[in-house]
């Protein structure tokens, strides 16, 4: 069995639409009628426009026709198809004129809408877990939310000025071939719009299916290419430029099948819609000719007949592309909004309190967590770091450390337990107050592509310069900052990638640092230094640390050893505590980890003490 042949499977499984996914949509769709409405005024004066815009044009073939006729030499008359002539000149700048009016008018309405609605979805993000954002694909997640921002602009222009002038032109055209000629004119018109309308209808649902798969794709081929990139120096370290360039291509040529398939569908939709078309409009013209050729229809009619079918057709077949673009919209929005219709898993109780007090004191009491149902975390941990204090946490890999930071920032809620700062359970309390009280110095630090000064003043945005600096000078990286041919203006690249770990790291010092809070948390935050900067950044970190709060997590031993009480974890449960000096004499599971880690250190020198004289 061809496994593509599966994977595309899958895929149409995937997107084939249900009546869910339709309510969705106009659900989508319901969602931008309140910016509509804000600008109302601006959208009644755009309407008027349009209105009028519509009469100028309808009104040209009408005046077409007395001119044929005044020119008729039975009746010519030389006055008057002169002012028919300016009549037909001021009838056609009028209608370019109004909807030019519209379009100015309208503009702020559609700009403002998607401004908001953009910035709704990102807030929307950012306030969402850490769970959905280990999750998330960046590259596919950032299409959506491209595509469907224009589509916001596609739809309300196109509804609002695309679906109401087709429906006023088809009512207006209507009424002068019911008034002026015989009820076959009229039957042929409103036969021939009808099955459009339904073929056009019909043919654009089945097309959305495709659309949809397309919008599936091309996500997929969008964040396979970021995430290449994302991670350019692992495909140089293993040489996989082409098995990455590969698997993106495989992408690529699913995209190109749907877009393909999609293209050839509207070129029969656009087949159909000009077969209904011609055969309606040559059946009128027939009858008109035949009119003319009775003397029961002038030329002049058998203008007006003609000049009503184009204004009427043009709009008319307009719709049916208005119609795939609005579909179209709301597919692209429909992805968009899904975003938006993910759960918070974190959110404020109502009433939620700031944090209290200038000190912290931080319990974590019987704490039980899983990141999956099926794998728990932390068992029981019970664990209290008093206001000024400083506890460590030490343990193996995967003991449970890090987690516990994440815990005490609420970017999860506990299993079981709680954990309080001040006697207060921290999910009574508002995240904004909780998290602006925390510092963190994580052992992965991630910087924005910005300037170092932009990297270090994000600790506390509206810090002045001389902060700023105080900060990096405290963090020991002025110096080398000022080395630099541009200083502080630096870029550090995506991700930082143009400074080593340590220099980042002491940027993530700097920063934590200029936030000045009362929580104070190193998430092995000299892991990345060599020893003689550790020994310096470690100084100026014991110094931070006077007075705060202070969480160490750390794998280190040699670093904690003034905590005033260490936890040593394993497998997610504390296995013992108490001061450096009370767990050596105890010869536990943390003098074994520090005797071992004094046999490594060891282990260089010896080499270059055999080798002097």
């Amino acid at each position: 069995m061809n496994p593509h042949s599966s994977t595309a499977t899958q895929d149409r499984a995937r997107v084939q639409p249900a009546p869910a996914a339709r309510r969705n949509e106009w659900r989508a769709a319901a969602m931008v009628l309140p910016y509509l409405w804000e600008y109302r005024g601006r959208v009644l004066l755009a309407l008027i426009f349009l209105v009028a815009a519509k009469f100028a044009n309808v009104g040209v073939p009408l005046v077409m026709k007395e001119i044929v006729d005044a020119l008729d030499a039975k009746q010519a008359l030389p006055l008057l198809p002169l002012m028919l002539l300016l009549s037909y000149g001021a009838l056609r700048l009028s209608n370019t004129l109004f909807a030019e009016l519209r379009d100015i008018v309208f503009v702020r309405v559609a700009q403002r809408a998607i401004r908001r609605i953009a910035l709704t979805v990102f807030r929307h993000l950012h306030s969402l877990s850490l769970r959905f954002h280990l999750d998330r694909q960046t590259g596919g997640m950032t299409r959506d939310i491209e595509r469907g921002t224009r589509g916001i602009g596609t739809l309300m222009n196109y509804m609002l000025f695309s679906i109401i002038p087709v429906v006023l032109e088809f009512g207006l055209v209507a009424a002068v071939l019911l008034t002026k000629f015989d009820w076959r004119f009229a039957a042929i018109t409103f036969i021939a719009v009808a099955v459009y309308i339904g073929f056009t209808f019909s043919v654009s649902e089945w097309r959305i299916n495709i659309r949809r798969q397309a919008n599936e794709l091309d996500s997929r081929a969008t964040t396979r290419a970021i995430d290449s990139l994302l991670n350019y120096e692992t495909v140089k370290y293993f040489n996989n430029e082409e098995f990455e360039a590969r698997r993106y291509d495989e992408n690529l040529q699913s995209y190109e099948a749907a877009a393909v398939k999609n293209e050839a569908s509207l070129g029969m939709l656009n087949i159909g819609q000009s077969c209904i078309i011609a055969i309606a409009v040559t059946l009128l013209m027939i009858l008109a000719a035949q009119g003319v050729v009775d003397k029961s229809l002038t030329l002049g009619d058998l203008v007006l007949i003609n000049g009503l079918l184009i204004q009427l057709y043009i709009p008319l077949n307009f719709l049916g592309m208005v119609y795939r673009e609005i579909k179209q919209a709301l597919t692209d929005m429909e992805r968009m909004f899904k975003l938006l219709a993910q759960n918070r898993e974190i959110e404020d109780k109502p009433g939620a309190a700031p944090l209290a007090g200038t000190a912290a004191t931080v319990r974590f009491e019987q704490v039980d967590f899983s990141y999956d149902p099926k794998r728990q975390i932390l068992h029981a941990v019970s664990f209290e770091i008093p206001a000024g204090a400083k506890v460590a946490v030490v343990g193996h890999s995967g003991s449970g450390k890090s987690t516990l930071a994440r815990l005490l920032y609420r970017f999860y809620d506990v299993g079981g337990g709680r954990i309080t700062i001040n006697g207060a359970d921290i999910r009574d309390l508002r995240q904004t107050s909780l998290r602006g009280a925390i510092g963190i110095v994580p052992q992965d630090t991630v910087l924005f592509n910005d300037s170092i000064y932009y990297n270090i003043q994000y600790g506390r945005t509206d810090a002045s310069h001389d902060e700023v600096i105080a900060a990096a000078q405290a963090a020991h990286i002025h110096e080398f900052v000022l080395k630099l041919p541009e200083g502080y203006e630096t870029r550090v690249g995506e991700r930082g990638l143009k400074l080593s770990g340590g220099e980042k790291q002491r940027v993530a010092i700097a920063r934590a640092i200029l936030k000045n809070p009362r929580i104070m948390i190193f998430d092995e935050a000299t892991s990345a230094l060599d020893s003689a900067t550790e020994q310096a950044i470690q100084t100026e970190l014991t110094r931070i640390a006077e007075g705060r709060t202070t969480l160490v997590i750390a794998h280190r031993l040699s670093t904690v050893m003034d905590a005033d009480q260490i936890l040593v974890m394993d497998a997610g449960r504390i296995i013992e505590r108490g001061t450096h000096r009370q767990l050596l004499e105890r010869a536990g599971a943390y003098a074994e980890m520090w005797a071992l880690q004094q046999q490594e250190e060891a282990a260089p020198a010896a080499p270059a003490l055999a080798l002097a004289p």
